[in-house]
């Protein structure tokens, strides 16, 4: 299974469905939640991001901004 990084927020809906889908599929993920860790509010703003959900999954080069299911399908074979 690909590594799957996202940063999310608190208050944020689509970080919860994003998180809540990758669960359901048995996928492993790492949280960045910006809104409890500055470090991760600097990463996210350091690769050019304001908003969440952004999703970085291994061997991809361009993040997936949103909760985009059909593209993380793809990317990850669902």
């Amino acid at each position: 299974m690909k590594k799957v990084n996202i940063y999310t927020s608190n208050t944020c809906g689509y970080c919860t469905m994003a998180k809540d889908y990758f669960k359901e599929q048995n996928v492993e993920y790492i949280e960045h939640n910006v809104s409890d860790n500055a470090d991760a509010r600097k990463e996210l703003m350091k690769m050019g991001y304001m908003s969440v959900p952004v999703i970085l999954i291994e061997g991809e080069e361009e993040a997936i901004l949103g909760f985009d299911k059909d593209r993380i399908d793809s990317v990850l074979g669902l």
